[in-house]
């Protein structure tokens, strides 16, 4: 692979647990070669390198990873996935996974409810999302169009 940005995630502890739960959680997910002393793998054809860097490193909610799912099917499994084993859920579709890394999982109808030409659709859509903690796709076409989910 021929990736000139590479993510490049530093664990307190912990890299190859995480690498190996996230390749379990994608479909496309596998294990790579490592280029040094951490451990390598590929999620939805992008390459990411991890590490164990000790207590001084943690993740911030500053920096996350945006999953765009086409169907309610794919946020619930992302959703329910990365929560397994003590991750924590947020708001509007944020979640943080039990290593501490911050998720967006988001339905590709978001972005298209909240751009929609009519402002008030767009904007029930987007005081609906507010509610929600994961996205529900029916609920948020409902609420666009002014109707009980």
């Amino acid at each position: 692979m021929d990736q000139k940005l590479v993510p490049f995630l530093m664990f307190e502890a912990g890299a190859r647990e995480a690498a190996e739960f996230y390749v379990s959680v994608f479909p496309d997910g596998r294990l790579l070669p490592s280029e040094g002393p951490g451990v390598a793998f590929e999620l939805g054809g992008v390459r990411f390198e991890a590490f164990d860097g000790g207590p001084r490193f943690t993740f911030s909610d500053g920096t996350s990873f945006l999953i765009r799912c086409e169907t309610q099917a794919e946020v619930d499994h992302y959703w329910e996935r990365l929560l397994e084993g003590g991750g924590q859920e947020s708001r509007c579709g944020w979640l943080k996974d039990r290593f501490g890394v911050s998720w967006q999982v988001v339905p590709t109808a978001l972005p298209r409810l909240l751009s929609d030409p009519d402002p008030e659709r767009a904007r029930r859509a987007q005081e609906a999302m507010l509610t929600m903690s994961k996205l529900d796709v029916a609920a948020l076409e409902a609420a666009a169009d002014g109707r009980e989910a």
